[in-house]
């Protein structure tokens, strides 16, 4: 076994290693092993990343006075279950100020985003109103950033998929609004004031679905509306306040944000039916599944499966090993069973 790590970063931990210290607990439920005895399965994060564990029915931690969202202090084995690191927890208890002198420091246990806030809020200002051109649009945006600067912050832009973290939301936003200029340059069909927008409310509603962090978890309204709406009426809340909004500009909008999320399965009561919503689903889904792959990779091992994708990833084909491509003498099968074998084959490959 490694010697005891004292207060180590989440993302620094091995196989083996004996670790104590500092974290938020996300994730607490009451389960059952096969033998029917009670465990508690847990989610560990700190400022630099997370880690499951669990509280077995030996430790004495099953019965400690903690709860989900509250600052821990923990010890334990970090061990290796289906290739993904775990923490057995052998003891866990609620954090408290007299922790302090001992290394609980809240700032370095919040999961925050790797850029520095005022950089990105500078980024954003700069963006708008400095990227758009129509001056009914341009206020718009200031009065939005103005009334809910504060909430983009400090708001994760999700629960768990990507960005998950403090500043979460303003990263999201940012990236993306960066990357709709880009694609609104190349595209000179598309209108980018108004896919400008549509990234500045498309994910507004978070504030009001999710809690800041450290909770980060879904408000009861949240489960209830949801953010695609309360974005909706975030927009119309900002429209009203502006005197003879354009009328056929509010509705484009609210186009915009009712159908970023691509399909009615995935949460948008309509699918992009204009070239702008189209272009802002596909950005706002590039940013965040390359987000989810960016927060993979500083995890081991290279190989994951990310519930976000719903496949397995490499992170990095460093170390792998690739097999000589195997020669065929037959090139002349087309036929569509073949073809059938093909699609059935990488269908398998996808899951």
């Amino acid at each position: 076994m490694s010697p005891s790590l004292q207060n180590e970063p989440i993302r620094n931990f091995k196989e083996g290693d004996s670790v104590a210290g500092f974290g938020l607990l996300t994730k607490k439920e009451l389960r059952q092993d096969k033998n029917g005895r009670d465990f508690l399965d847990l989610v560990l994060v700190d400022a630099s990343g997370s880690i499951s564990a669990k509280v077995w029915s030996d430790s004495r931690a099953l019965e400690g006075d903690y709860d989900q969202h509250d600052f821990v202090a923990y010890s334990g084995l970090v061990q290796k279950y289906r290739q993904q690191l775990q923490l057995n927890v052998k003891e866990c208890r609620r954090a408290t100020e007299a922790d302090v002198e001992h290394g609980f420091d809240k700032a370095e246990i919040v999961p925050s985003t790797r850029f520095d806030i005022d950089e990105l809020d500078e980024r954003l200002k700069t963006i708008y109103p400095g990227s758009i051109e129509r001056p009914v649009l341009q206020r718009l945006a200031s009065e939005t950033i103005e009334a809910y600067s504060a909430e983009l912050r400090e708001h994760p832009a999700a629960k768990m998929i990507h960005h998950a973290y403090r500043g979460g939301l303003l990263e999201h936003v940012v990236s993306m609004a960066e990357l709709a200029i880009c694609v609104s340059d190349h595209y000179q069909e598309v209108d980018r004031d108004l896919i400008l927008l549509g990234v500045l409310f498309h994910d507004l509603g978070k504030i009001r679905e999710i809690g800041a962090m450290p909770a980060n978890d879904y408000t009861a309204p949240g489960r209830l509306v949801g953010h695609v709406i309360f974005g909706r009426d975030m927009l119309l809340e900002r429209c009203a306040a502006i005197e003879d909004f354009p009328a056929d500009l509010r509705l484009h909008l609210e186009h915009l944000i009712l159908s970023h999320q691509g399909r009615l399965e995935f949460g948008s009561p309509v699918r992009p039916m204009t070239s702008e919503a189209l272009a802002l689903h596909f950005i706002d889904d590039l940013d965040s599944k390359l987000a989810q792959i960016r927060q993979a990779s500083e995890n081991e091992p290279a190989l994951q499966y990310l519930n976000g994708l719903s496949h397995y990833v490499y992170t990095s084909l460093a170390g792998e090993t690739v097999s000589q491509p195997v020669e065929t003498t037959d090139q002349s099968s087309s036929s569509s069973e073949t073809e059938l074998s093909d699609s059935a084959t990488q269908s398998k490959l996808d899951l």
